[in-house]
């Protein structure tokens, strides 16, 4: 990223979850209801596990913001694990503490249990588990929720829609799917749809790969834990369209340019085109499954079944509000960067 970046930390059973944020502007307003709110959403949705039932998440801002309002400096953000108190000694950053409960060897399939014991060399995967947790992504929703204020001043606004829960697409029918996962003891994913509205033309680029704002966006929902694929518009049908038949075609109304569809998602060219930028991502099933997988005891080198921590049984829902904020903090940078300046009235200037 460029004008707007940021950092976080922590551990699923940690202390805290933290993130710094470098490169905001000083005079916006960031209301910590706000975030919240935006952190209540992600912790919502049927068929959330017991987790939700412990922490209520909220954040706490520690640096960076004056009487709501954003001053130049670095933001520093804080959301307290409240299920600490359980795990103080199993969490210890102390060697006298060092205890093997809840220490475990049997993999995951589709976690990240097995590849990074091998990668980091360890040999008990809670050290993997605590920071693959999805539960890191309240504090990016936390640093998302900052993001989606300021492009908010601006007009820019979101929602997301549940497309499909399992094998249904019928609204009607997503509780019922999850019920009857949940009676089997295992998990279900689905598919979201991230819409942005009243984005100027011209954020990204197409002089280089990397500065191309779909290929941004993809990492960025990509790499929330369980998203297995991505795509801008009608991304996922352009493979069997004609060219007259995806391509959205220009006309003019009021001496101004518009389109009558959208297949593109808002993107042309590795750049907003002024329509509404559209995001669909599907998700696996979670890994963590009461009706355990098949896998292999990395101590012992025989075939047993895989680790149970308290999970979820579906968290598209959540999935969809991270998607939203994590996406924020792409159009944010790139609308710093298009309209830059130290203060909110000198990008108002520009904008």
């Amino acid at each position: 990223m460029g004008n707007f970046r940021f950092l976080t930390s922590g551990e699923s059973h940690g202390k805290a979850l933290t993130a710094i944020i470098e490169g905001l502007p000083a005079g916006f307003d960031i209301d910590e209801n706000f975030i919240n709110n935006e952190l209540k959403r992600r912790q919502q949705g049927y068929g959330r596990g017991k987790r939700m039932e412990i922490e209520h998440d909220t954040v706490e801002i520690l640096s960076g913001i004056r009487f709501g309002k954003t001053l130049g400096s670095p933001v520093t953000l804080m959301i307290k694990n409240k299920d600490w108190e359980n795990w103080s000694e199993i969490m210890s950053v102390n060697a006298k503490d060092f205890t093997e409960e809840k220490s475990f060897t049997t993999p995951r399939p589709g976690h990240a249990d097995f590849a990074g014991a091998v990668k980091y060399s360890h040999e008990d995967l809670r050290n993997v588990l605590e920071r693959a947790s999805a539960r890191k992504t309240a504090i990016e929703v936390a640093v998302g929720a900052v993001a989606k204020q300021i492009l908010a001043q601006f007009g820019i606004n979101c929602h997301s829609e549940i497309l499909q829960i399992g094998k249904t697409t019928n609204p009607d029918d997503f509780e019922n799917e999850i019920n009857s996962a949940r009676e089997k003891g295992i998990s279900l994913g689905g598919k979201f749809k991230v819409i942005y509205q009243n984005l100027p033309v011209g954020l990204g680029s197409y002089v280089h790969y990397d500065r191309m704002i779909d290929g941004k966006i993809a990492q960025m929902v990509m790499s929330i834990p369980a998203v297995r694929s991505v795509s801008i518009g009608d991304g996922e049908n352009c493979a069997s369209a004609y060219g007259n038949e995806f391509q959205d075609e220009i006309y003019t109304e009021n001496d101004k340019i518009v389109r009558k569809t959208n297949h593109a998602g808002g993107i042309e060219g590795g750049m907003t085109n002024g329509e509404d930028l559209v995001v669909v991502a599907s998700m696996k099933p979670i890994p963590t499954m009461k009706t355990a997988l098949k896998t292999v005891d990395l101590k012992t080198g025989k075939e047993t079944e895989a680790h149970f921590e308290r999970s979820d049984t579906c968290a598209v829902e959540a999935c969809a509000v991270i998607a939203e904020n994590r996406i924020a903090c792409v159009l944010l940078d790139e609308f710093l960067q298009k309209f830059g300046g130290d203060n909110k009235k000198e990008i108002e200037n520009l904008f």
